[in-house]
């Protein structure tokens, strides 16, 4: 392991594989590594796991198992809980690996596999699910900025036709009112709306 594929501390991995000798070396290889790991035998157990609330950092799972299989939990992992994953497989298939990427997986990992190769390539699906992440935050932020916009656009609207004022001192009257009662202004025009949907029921 090189010094620069240090794993970063403190982080936990999901290791989903019916195989359970490939299970057991990749966990304790990987748990000497300096990972947090955590296993599970079928995508039936993992979904029980994450059932509880856990939520690990990465999950390491093998594309063909019997039962529900590792692409359908992947596709629950990308829909329901932005969990990061790579898959695993013995075979060096080209569809699945296509599909598995399709599903947004991180990295893919042929077996029998090489623990010093597995790590670099854990690290850059961790630090790749990083970068997601805050894009996500960051379109989140977006998305509420705009909301907030659009929310005091109309609450101005209102207050313009309610009290027969300008735009512009229509807009000051919110800003004083938001200022007066130390809230946002986006918060008081959500109000300011709502109160009038309440009143059009």
């Amino acid at each position: 392991m090189t010094a620069d594929k240090v794993p970063a501390p403190g982080k936990q991995l999901l290791i989903v594989d019916d195989d359970r000798l490939v299970l057991a070396l990749v966990a304790r290889a990987l748990t000497e590594a300096g990972y947090g790991v955590t296993t599970a035998e079928s995508a039936e157990d993992a979904e029980a796991w994450l059932a509880g609330g856990a939520r690990p950092d990465l999950v390491i799972l093998d594309v063909r198992m019997p039962g529900q299989g590792g692409l359908a939990l992947a596709q629950r992992l990308r829909e329901l809980d932005h969990i990061p994953f790579m898959m695993l497989s013995a075979y060096s298939d080209t569809h699945l690996v296509e599909q598995a990427t399709e599903w947004g997986a991180l990295g893919y990992a042929v077996k029998p596999l090489d623990v010093l190769q597995l790590v670099p390539a854990i690290e850059a699906a961790l630090a790749r699910a990083n970068e997601l992440q805050d894009l996500r935050a960051a379109r989140q932020q977006l998305q509420a900025a705009l909301d907030g916009e659009r929310d005091i656009s109309i609450a101005v609207g209102i207050t313009m036709m309610q009290y027969r004022l300008k735009r512009s001192d229509a807009f000051e009257l919110l800003r004083k009112s938001a200022r007066t009662r130390r809230r946002k202004m986006a918060d008081l025009a959500g109000e300011i709306i709502h109160a009038g949907e309440a009143l059009n029921l």
